[in-house]
C-alpha cells in the first residue's frame, strides 16, 4: 500500500470520527437556535478550555507559526508566541467570569453583538448592526485562511492542484458546521485540541532527536546571522520573493536585522487581540458554571504554552534539518508537513497530519458559525424581521454560512497566500474592533452608547487605515496594526463617553449588580 494511500486512510478515519460527532449533536442542534449557536450554555470546563484554544489557534499554529520561524528565525515567532501566551492568561483571568455573568444577566445574550446591544439597552440596534457587520467582514478573511491551510495540506500530501484541494477541504468544513452547530463544534474542538498538541509534541521530540539533540540544533541555528536571536532577525537573501542559493548549495542570508523594543512591543501586542476574539469570548459565555472557569483558565494556559513553544521550535529545527527545502515564505509554511512525512511511517504521519486538519476544522467551524449568527440573529431577527420564528433564524443561519463560505473560498484562491499574514490582519481587526469595547463594557460603568459606537468604528477602521496607508511608510510606522488601532479605540471610547450623556440609572444599576455577583 502506497504511503499517500496510508496517510489518506488515517485522515479519512479521523474525519469519520469528526462527522460522527456532528451527527450525534445534530438533533440537539436543531431543537433551537440557542442550542445551535451557543449550546444552551451547557459546556463543561475542559470542553470550554480546549474548545476556546483549538478554535482560536487554527491551522496557523501548525503551519503559519512554524513557517515564520523557519523563514526568519526565533525573534518574530517567539515574541508573537509570548504575547499570545500572556494575552490568553489575562483574558481568562479578567474577562471570562465577568462576561459569563454579564451576558446572562443582560438579556441572556447568545452572541457578542447581542451582548453589546443589551449592555447599552439599545432601542435602535446600531451597536448590534456595526458589530455584526465587522464580524461578517473579518470572519470571511479568517475562514479563508483556514481554507488556504487545507489547500496547502492536501496539495502537498496528495499532489493535487491547490485550488481543487482547497475547495474539497472547504466543502468538508461547511458540511460539518452545517449539520452540527455549536455543540458539535465545541465537542470536536476538545478532541481536536488533544490531537493538535499531540501532533506538535511528537514532531518536536522526533525533530530534536533527528537533528542531533538540543545543543546541535542551537549551534546550527546560531550559524545563521540573527536566526537564533531574541533581539535580531534573520534576513533571507531574496530575488523576486525567492531565497537565493549559494555556490555550495546553501541558502543565502544577509546581515542580521535589528529587532528593537518598538518592534518587540508591537509583536507582543498580539496578546491584546484576545480581548476581542468572538470565538474565544463565546466559549466564556457558554460554560455552564462560572465557578468552573478557574479550572478552564489553567487548562487553556498550559495548552497554549506547550503548543506555541512546540510550534516555534519546530520551525527552528526545520530550518536546521532542511535548510533549502523551502525558498519562499509561503512554501515555508509546509515545514511541519515535510517533517511529519519524513519522520514517521505513512499511517502514523497521517494521524499527525490530522493535527493540521483538526486545527483547521476547529477554527473554521467557529468562524463560520459566529459569522452566520451575526447575520441571522443580530441583523435579520434583530433589525429586519423582529417577529422571525426560531426556525427561520436557524434556516437563515445555515444559508448565511454557505454564502460566507463561498466568499472565503474566493479569497483563498491565491496559492501564494501566506497564512500567517492573512490571520494577523483578521486578528488585528477583531482585537481592535471589540477588544477595547469589551474591556470598557465590563469594567467601566461610565462607558456610554456613543462611546461604544465610536470605539468600534475607530478601532476597526484604523486597522484598515494603518495596514493599507500608514504601515507601507515603514520605519516607526511599520508596527503591527493592532497596537495603534487598539490604543486609538480606547482613547475614542474614553473621550466620547465623557463628552456624551451619562448612561441611564438602569444600565448603571445592572453594572453594579453584575459586579457584586459571587460564585
Amino acid at each position: 500500500m502506497g504511503g499517500s494511500v496510508q496517510i489518506l486512510i488515517a485522515m479519512v478515519l479521523y474525519v469519520a470520527v469528526v462527522i460522527a460527532i456532528g451527527l450525534f449533536y445534530a438533533k440537539r442542534a436543531n431543537e433551537s437556535s440557542d442550542n445551535y449557536l451557543i449550546g444552551g450554555r451547557k459546556l463543561g470546563p475542559w470542553v470550554t478550555a480546549m474548545g476556546a484554544e483549538a478554535s482560536d489557534m487554527s491551522g496557523w499554529l501548525l503551519m503559519g507559526l512554524p513557517g515564520l520561524a523557519y523563514w526568519c528565525g526565533l525573534s518574530d515567532a517567539a515574541w508573537t508566541a509570548i504575547g499570545l501566551g500572556i494575552g490568553t492568561y489575562l483574558n481568562w483571568l479578567f474577562v471570562a467570569k465577568r462576561l459569563r455573568k454579564y451576558s446572562h444577566v443582560s438579556g441572556n445574550a447568545i452572541t457578542i453583538p447581542d451582548f453589546f446591544s443589551n449592555r447599552f439597552k439599545e432601542d435602535k440596534k446600531v451597536i448590534m448592526t456595526i458589530a455584526a457587520l465587522f464580524i461578517l467582514v473579518f470572519f470571511s478573511v479568517y475562514a479563508s485562511s483556514c481554507f488556504v491551510t487545507t489547500g496547502k495540506l492536501f496539495s502537498t500530501l496528495f499532489g493535487g492542484k491547490y485550488v481543487y484541494m482547497m475547495i474539497a477541504g472547504a466543502l468538508f468544513v461547511i458540511f460539518y458546521t452545517f449539520i452540527g452547530g455549536f455543540l458539535a463544534e465545541s465537542a470536536s474542538d476538545f478532541m481536536q485540541g488533544v490531537v493538535m498538541v499531540f501532533a506538535l509534541t511528537v514532531v518536536l521530540i522526533t525533530g530534536i532527536s533527528d537533528a542531533g539533540g538540543i545543543s546541535a540544533v542551537i549551534e546550527n541555528a546560531k550559524s545563521i546571522p540573527g536566526f537564533f536571536d531574541f533581539f535580531g532577525i534573520a534576513q533571507p537573501t531574496v530575488v523576486g520573493g525567492v531565497q537565493q542559493i549559494g555556490q555550495a548549495g546553501e541558502p543565502l542570508f544577509g546581515e542580521a536585522g535589528k529587532y528593537g523594543w518598538l518592534t518587540i512591543i508591537s509583536t507582543l501586542s498580539w496578546g491584546l487581540g484576545y480581548f476581542g476574539m468572538p470565538q474565544v469570548l463565546l466559549k466564556f459565555m457558554a460554560i455552564e458554571k462560572p465557578s468552573e472557569l478557574k479550572l478552564s483558565r489553567r487548562i487553556a494556559t498550559v495548552w497554549v504554552v506547550i503548543s506555541l513553544t512546540a510550534a516555534v521550535a519546530i520551525g527552528i529545527i526545520g530550518r536546521v534539518r532542511y535548510p533549502d527545502a523551502f525558498l519562499t515564505q509561503s512554501t515555508a509554511e509546509k515545514i511541519f508537513i515535510l517533517m511529519s512525512t519524513n519522520f514517521f511511517i505513512p499511517i502514523f504521519a497521517g494521524i499527525v497530519m490530522a493535527g493540521i486538519l483538526a486545527a483547521t476544522i476547529s477554527s473554521a467551524d467557529s468562524y463560520l458559525l459566529i459569522a452566520a449568527s451575526a447575520f441571522s440573529k443580530n441583523i435579520y431577527k434583530g433589525i429586519m424581521k423582529k417577529d422571525a420564528s426560531d426556525r427561520q433564524v436557524l434556516i437563515l443561519s445555515r444559508i448565511t454560512l454557505i454564502v460566507i463560505s463561498i466568499i472565503a473560498i474566493f479569497i483563498a484562491l491565491d496559492e501564494k497566500s501566506v497564512i500567517f499574514k492573512v490571520v494577523s490582519f483578521a486578528w488585528a481587526g477583531f482585537g481592535a474592533t471589540f477588544g477595547p469595547l469589551m474591556l470598557f463594557s465590563l469594567f467601566w460603568k461610565r462607558t456610554s452608547r456613543a462611546g461604544a459606537i465610536a470605539g468600534m468604528i475607530s478601532g476597526g477602521g484604523m486597522v484598515f487605515i494603518w495596514f493599507f496607508l500608514i504601515k507601507p511608510l515603514g520605519g516607526i510606522f511599520g508596527i503591527y496594526e493592532l497596537l495603534p488601532a487598539f490604543v486609538f479605540s480606547c482613547i475614542m471610547i474614553y473621550v466620547v463617553s465623557l463628552l456624551s450623556k451619562e448612561p441611564s440609572k438602569e444600565i448603571q444599576d445592572e453594572f453594579e449588580y453584575v459586579k457584586s455577583l459571587n460564585d
